[in-house]
């Protein structure tokens, strides 16, 4: 069965290059940005508590504006893009991984990263778009009619908790995994965790790019 790579280092393996890691915080910045702005949109407790609701409403649209950016940006990066092309595949691993979540099941196989990010990387990335356009259809009023403007609010508002709900539950989990938070920290994570954890990871490691 294959394993990660050695990179020089001893029990260390490398897992993100410096690019990779600077695009997820500056995309979890701007992500937690816009979900703390919403709140304090549509909640009123959070809406009297902050007060400035011209400023929360703009920080919402830019920060919502600039979302797909780091991504963007970060596609220069040849590691970035590697580790984009392996959420985009589902082996026939990863369904082994989501029937063992099912049945509880400790023994679970999967590649650098396993079915559930994958999923969750793919819903993210969706949502993150239909939020763009829908956001885009309420700011810019003149750029369709009324009717498909109140769709857009609907769609925007009610993906919008889906989204508060998935992220939070994406921290969650990143919070149970001290050694995954100090992968995408450092960037190189305990050889144990990586043959626990990902025991399918393909041995292709990412070098370290400042790109």
């Amino acid at each position: 069965m294959p394993r990660p790579a050695d990179p020089p280092g001893g029990d260390r393996l490398a897992r993100f290059a410096r690019a990779e890691r600077w695009t997820h915080r500056a995309t979890s910045a701007l992500m937690l940005s816009c979900i703390v702005t919403a709140a304090c949109l549509y909640l009123p407790q959070l809406s009297q508590l902050v007060g400035r609701r011209r400023l929360v409403v703009v920080v919402h649209e830019w920060s919502g504006l600039a979302l797909p950016v780091p991504v963007l940006i970060g596609l220069a990066s040849r590691a970035l893009r590697a580790d984009l092309g392996r959420l985009g595949r589902f082996a026939p691993y990863d369904r082994q991984w989501l029937r063992a979540v099912l049945r509880r099941s400790p023994r679970r196989r999967a590649g650098k990263f396993n079915a559930g990010q994958k999923l969750y990387a793919a819903w993210i990335a969706g949502a993150a778009l239909v939020m763009l356009g829908t956001g885009l259809l309420m700011w810019f009023t003149h750029l369709a009619p009324l009717l498909w403007r109140t769709g857009a609010t609907f769609v925007h508002d009610w993906l919008a908790l889906a989204v508060g709900l998935v992220v939070a539950g994406h921290i969650w989990l990143a919070v149970r995994d001290p050694e995954s938070r100090r992968g995408m920290r450092t960037g190189t994570v305990d050889r144990r965790w990586a043959v626990r954890e990902h025991p399918d990871w393909d041995g292709d490691q990412p070098a370290e790019d400042s790109r």
